[in-house]
């Protein structure tokens, strides 16, 4: 059986030139998504190169999802593109591999089965050189941005958050510190880089730390200071 897994649309993908676009690219995606068989989908919002999406974007990103679950009829089938040379042809080049290279499978020591190896950080950050020079070297089109571009293009309205939200939700925050019980949620906190500093699993002191009632930004933090920041 084909493990489960979650699927988010490219982000990187969406262009800020004619955002409206990116719905249409989002569609595209979600459904490629889907064929592909993942069990949990996210859909991103048609502006989201520009701000956070809007209430409206929001649920466009999420109407796409409910029309090709129930109007696309891809869901009727197990497997809808099984069989289709399109994707077993390649697929049997690599040797049934996912793609990956075979002398990167030999480096990485993968034989082709269970799972593949991690991706690291200079294959994603060669990856996305390689698309960036495809863009502006034109060898690869993007609808808006390297051709069918308009000038003068009317100002697309983004979210505006009220200022007045982030004093009134500090405030939130204090009295919520003020009326726990500190010293638990110091200790919750102090168990969680402990387990994280280890080799046990930090699921049950995270936990701990929520009914500690240790805040979000507290318990990655606490995180933060074993494992640092993604790409530092």
């Amino acid at each position: 059986m084909d493990p489960a897994f979650h699927a988010q649309t490219a982000g990187s993908t969406l262009t800020a030139q004619q955002p409206d676009n990116n719905v249409v690219r989002v569609s595209l995606q979600a459904l490629a998504a889907v064929l592909g068989g993942c069990q949990s989908l996210h859909t991103n919002g048609r502006e989201e190169a520009l701000s956070l999406p809007t209430e409206a974007s929001a649920r466009i990103a999420l109407r796409t999802q409910q029309i090709v679950a129930h109007e696309s009829g891809v869901c009727d089938f197990i497997d809808p593109l099984g069989g289709s040379w399109a994707l077993e042809s390649p697929h049997r080049r690599a040797g049934g591999q996912g793609g990956r290279l075979p002398a990167q499978d030999r480096r990485d020591g993968w034989n082709g089965g269970g799972d593949l190896p991690p991706v690291s950080q200079r294959e994603i950050e060669d990856a996305a050189y390689a698309a960036q020079k495809a863009v502006e070297e034109k060898q690869q089109i993007v609808v808006g941005v390297n051709e069918f571009a308009v000038s003068g293009e009317p100002p697309f309205e983004t979210l505006r958050l009220d200022p007045e939200l982030e004093s009134r939700q500090v405030e939130r925050l204090k009295a919520f510190r003020r009326k726990r019980d500190g010293s638990a949620a110091t200790r919750a906190l102090s168990d969680v880089k402990r387990a994280a500093e280890g080799t046990e699993n930090v699921v049950p002191r995270i936990v701990a730390a929520v009914k500690a009632r240790s805040t979000l930004g507290e318990i990655a933090n606490a995180m933060r200071e074993v494992f640092g920041e993604h790409g530092r």
